[in-house]
Formats: C-alpha cells, sequence, structure tokens
C-alpha cells in the first residue's frame, strides 16, 4: 500500500477532532513461496514481503486512552491502556488491543494513542492481514511512545497477541515475514533456531501472481488445530523410536518410509506432507540461489499437490485455479498459499503470460463459483517501517 501523506492526513483528522498523525507505520502482507505447515511443525518456510501493506497512523495522547479507529469497518473502539480487558467485540479490535497487551506484557510503558488503520491486504486470503495489522499497530504505538523492540522480539511479540486475542495457534512465520521482509529477497526462515537469511527473488522476467478465490470455509478454523494433533501423533510415535525427535522437522524421509505402516493412514500422510515440504524448501532455496526458475516452479507444483493430497487442507476452488494456471503456457508453477480451505493461491508466470492466465482464469473458473477470482501481482517488498511526519 503507497503511503499517500495527504489523504492519510485528511482522514486522520476527520476521525480524531482535526488532529495530526505524529507517524504512519507500514507493515506488508506476506506471500509464502513454499513451505506450508512446516512452521508449528520446527521446519522451514520461504515467504515473502508482497507490496499490499496496512497503514497505521497515531499520535500521541496523555490520558492512557488507547483510541482505534478502523478505515475498512469503519468502526472507533477505545480502551484505558491500564485496564484493557481481554478479547471481545468487534473481532478486528482484538488484533490491536492483544498487540498493545502484549508489549506491556514485556514491560514496554506505552503511552495512551490514537491510531487508523487502513489497509489494502486482503482479508482472510492466506496473506497474514492479521500479522500486519499486529505489526503495524506495534510498530506505531513504539514509535508514538518512543520505545524500542527489536525485531525478533517484536515478531515474537505479535505472534504472542495472535495467540492469546485472537484464538489462532500461528506459528512464527507471518509476523516474522511482516517485520523481516526485504525487497527483491524471500525469507528463507529456521522456524527452530529462528535464525534466517534473505535470498534473491526478483527472476528476470517473471510475475508473481496471486489468485484470491474469495473464499473460506468455516472447516479451516476447526481443522487447523486437528492438523497440530496429527503432527504430533507422529512426534510421540518417532520419539519412541528415536529420543532425539523433538519435531517432524527431525524426521527423516528414510524414518517415514520404514515405519509408514505402522502409523494409522492419515497420521502418516500428515507427516509425509511435512518431512516433504520441508525437503521441498531445502531444493527451493537451493534452485534460487542458481536462478533455476523452472525447478523453483516444480518444487512448487508439488508442495499443492501434498498439501491436496496428504495434509487436506485444500478445497475445490483452489484446485481448480491451480489446475488451470497448470495447463496454461508460461506457468513455472502454481500452488495454494497460506493455511487452506480457502483463500489465495500463488503462480510464478513468464511475464509475457499474465494476461493469458488471467484470460483462462476469467473463462474457465469465474463461472463455475459464487466468487470470481480477484487477480494481481505482487513483488517481493520491503518489512515493516516507520515513517516520522
Amino acid at each position: 500500500m503507497t503511503v499517500n501523506t495527504e489523504t492519510i492526513l485528511r482522514q486522520f483528522r476527520e476521525a480524531f477532532e482535526g488532529h495530526s498523525p505524529t507517524v504512519i507505520a507500514r507493515a506488508p502482507g506476506r506471500v509464502n513461496l513454499i513451505g506450508e505447515h512446516t512452521d508449528y511443525n520446527e521446519g522451514y518456510v520461504l515467504p515473502i514481503g508482497m507490496d499490499r501493506a496496512t497503514l497505521v497512523a497515531a499520535r500521541p495522547r496523555d490520558d492512557g486512552i488507547l483510541r482505534v479507529r478502523s478505515a475498512l469497518f469503519e468502526q472507533t473502539v477505545e480502551w484505558p491502556l491500564d485496564a484493557i480487558g481481554p478479547p471481545g467485540e468487534p473481532a478486528w479490535a482484538n488484533y490491536v488491543k492483544g498487540t498493545a497487551a502484549m508489549l506491556m506484557r514485556r514491560g514496554i510503558e506505552l503511552c495512551g494513542a490514537d491510531l487508523l488503520i487502513l489497509s489494502d491486504v486482503p482479508l482472510g486470503g492466506g496473506v497474514s492481514s492479521s500479522a500486519a495489522l499486529e505489526v503495524g499497530t506495534a510498530k506505531a504505538l513504539l514509535a508514538v511512545a518512543d520505545e524500542f523492540l527489536g525485531p525478533v522480539d517484536l515478531a515474537l511479540t505479535c505472534r504472542l497477541a495472535e495467540h492469546e486475542y485472537a484464538g489462532s495457534p500461528c506459528g512464527i512465520m507471518d509476523q516474522f515475514a511482516s517485520v523481516l521482509a526485504q525487497p527483491g529477497t524471500a525469507l528463507l526462515l529456521d522456524c527452530r533456531s529462528q535464525k534466517y537469511d534473505h535470498l534473491p527473488f526478483d527472476p528476470p522476467g517473471a510475475a508473481l501472481v496471486v489468485m484470491d478465490t474469495q473464499v473460506k470455509h468455516q472447516i479451516g478454523s476447526s481443522e487447523y488445530p486437528v492438523r497440530q494433533r496429527q503432527c504430533q501423533a507422529g512426534v510421540d510415535y518417532f520419539r519412541r523410536i528415536d529420543p532425539s525427535v523433538r519435531a517432524l522437522r527431525d524426521v527423516t524421509t528414510t524414518m517415514l518410509a520404514a515405519h509408514a505402516d505402522k502409523l494409522d493412514p492419515v497420521t502418516a500422510a500428515r507427516c509425509r506432507h511435512v518431512v516433504t515440504e520441508n525437503l521441498r524448501v531445502v531444493h527451493a532455496t537451493e534452485a534460487l540461489r542458481a536462478g533455476a526458475i523452472r525447478e523453483f516452479g516444480q518444487l512448487m507444483n508439488e508442495s499443492h499437490r501434498s498439501l491436496r493430497d496428504d495434509y487436506e487442507v485444500s478445497c475445490p476452488e483452489l484446485d481448480a485455479v491451480v489446475e488451470i494456471a497448470w495447463q496454461t503456457p508460461g506457468v513455472y508453477g502454481a500452488r495454494m498459499t497460506g493455511g487452506g480451505f480457502g483463500g489465495c493461491a500463488i503462480a510464478l508466470v513468464e511475464e509475457t503470460a499474465v494476461e493469458s492466465l488471467r484470460r483462462a482464469i476469467h473463462e474457465r473458473y469465474d463461472h463455475r463459483f459464487d466468487k470470481p477470482i480477484l487477480f494481481y501481482t505482487t513483488r517481493a517488498s520491503a518489512g515493516a517501517s516507520v515513517v516520522h511526519l
């Protein structure tokens, strides 16, 4: 999202009795290139910061009140910082409330503030609109209070806000990507050690397309913790064989092949996805370093098949749009991205084939389902930042 200062100033003054903001924080959504459902299994992920972002304009207050206006929902809420309370309604405000609460739990001395939130990160699309809101809120609150928190601690604090105030048991990828992304790079993140590296991701003559199905099946929220329990069942089994196994990250393909028939079929399939997906991330990083874009695309395809067949977190809409992409000349690879059961798919495409893919989706998808695909391109963009006005 481009920072149009004049527009933000006008909206802020309209929302807050003519006052002007002193800072504008920007935090991007993220697109995960490969490495899905591996973060909470202590594995590897490879996201980018997208060029859509949440903006949080802020000014300090001297009365200890946190007042927040959402331009999208056209709602304003407020709480005293010294009695911020548990999660409540409206739901979007819990991400802000939780972020403030977790910052204060860390001992950060926040001041009261007025916040205006604007965003063009799609909601419920699997591109981490929630992480963008948390990180943008945290950066704005820290800036107006003249406080500082290092990037890793900031990401972990925002993740805790999502756990405790939004009830989402997410891994660390989303918040780390929103904080640490860099232009033209993908973030290789080891979700166990929290070590990370930036790899070049700006393939010449190629574009990254995001295809938003605009659907979010309700089964997703209930099945996410089920997948975590199924993975833990696999860990419990393999730990009896090898006590050094802490997470599915530690299970090798050899171990899995030797013991898969001793697991129940569903648990074996869930383990197979995580074990092979971690390997795909490793191979994908090698492909990026070598500039092997076609190999990278094939790994994306394999990832989607694994998510569809072994992890079972895809859905008819995602499968349909991915299959159309696979059949379109000039597409290197395509896969669902995010938690699944709806949301977005991505495709790595020759720039000259972007319009062909758009037409194919319009002709072969948009009339089959209730909602058409929202189709746009994105580039690897910068992580969170603050502008002082």
